[in-house]
């Protein structure tokens, strides 16, 4: 392991984050972008979902696993540069656990996106308290039936990832803290599934941080920390590639509490020794 990467493990473990990363060349981004449009044409008229409010309509949009269908998206998820620090952080012999586009649209009529950073939607929702979906304070773990090892997710950006426009919020280090109680949330248009939430009194908030990502880079953070996006409030979209990574040695567990299923595995670098995975690509 380079010092470099020494340097990130080390930061990564203290912070639960590594954000700003460096992934797509210019060629590459303008590439994918224009591959995810053809996915959006195509798509669209299967994954578009208008839900509505008192006051507006919100269209939620993703597309999930579709890395085993197009060698690009597969492409992406093995990127060299992606994979450099997944490695440096979850060891040499990865799975590829679960993918997902998500985007927010521009908060206009019938032109928003609801979305769950923890992967999951839900089919109706309320608007909070200014009148837009958010995305309240959770970890991931909480929806992952994974155990024998840590969840590492990334997003990379295809669009400037901002505060305007709903970028990732996180509080460095809460992942070092186990998994807190979640609960129904008292705020409405929160757009987790089943509406969850860490209670405020347990949210270190004010110690919490963005993460803007310019189109190109990348965001890491661990299964357990604990963070949250706002609502897209600006006329741009944000829209990222979400790529779920654990090391071979973790498996899937039946808990009811924590029923999310993974049936697009794939190994994505190294070798398997274990097997718990089976329905995996290789």
């Amino acid at each position: 392991m380079t010092t470099s990467a020494d340097k990130q493990q080390e930061i990564y473990n203290q912070q639960g984050f590594l954000s700003a990363l460096p992934v797509l060349t210019e060629t590459e981004l303008r590439e994918a972008r224009y591959a995810f449009s053809e996915l959006e044409k195509e798509f669209g008229k299967y994954h578009w979902k208008i839900l509505r409010s008192e006051s507006e309509e919100y269209t939620q949009y993703s597309l999930h696993n579709v890395h085993l269908q197009y060698p690009w998206v597969m492409g992406l998820t093995t990127h060299p540069r992606i994979l450099e620090v997944v490695k440096a952080i979850l060891g040499p012999d990865v799975i590829l656990l679960d993918s997902r586009f998500i985007c927010k649209y521009p908060t206009v009529k019938a032109a928003n996106i609801q979305e769950n950073e923890g992967g999951e939607t839900k089919p109706e929702g309320n608007t909070g308290e200014n009148g837009l979906p958010y995305v309240a304070w959770h970890q991931d773990m909480r929806y992952w039936g994974i155990a024998g090892g840590p969840v590492l997710s990334v997003w990379l950006a295809l669009d400037d990832s901002l505060k305007e426009n709903g970028a990732l919020q996180v509080i460095p280090g809460s992942h070092c803290s186990g998994m807190f109680p979640h609960r129904q949330a008292s705020r409405p248009g929160n757009m987790l599934s089943v509406n969850q939430e860490i209670p405020e009194e347990l949210v270190q908030a004010d110690k919490a941080i963005f993460c803007p990502l310019l189109a190109g880079q990348m965001s890491i953070h661990d299964g357990l920390l604990v963070h949250a996006s706002d609502a897209n409030t600006s006329q741009r979209r944000r829209c990222g590639f979400v790529i779920r990574y654990v090391p071979t040695c973790a498996y899937p567990i039946q808990d009811p509490d924590r029923p999310r299923k993974f049936h697009a595995t794939v190994l994505a670098c190294g070798t398997d020794q274990f097997n718990n995975f089976s329905n995996k690509s290789t």
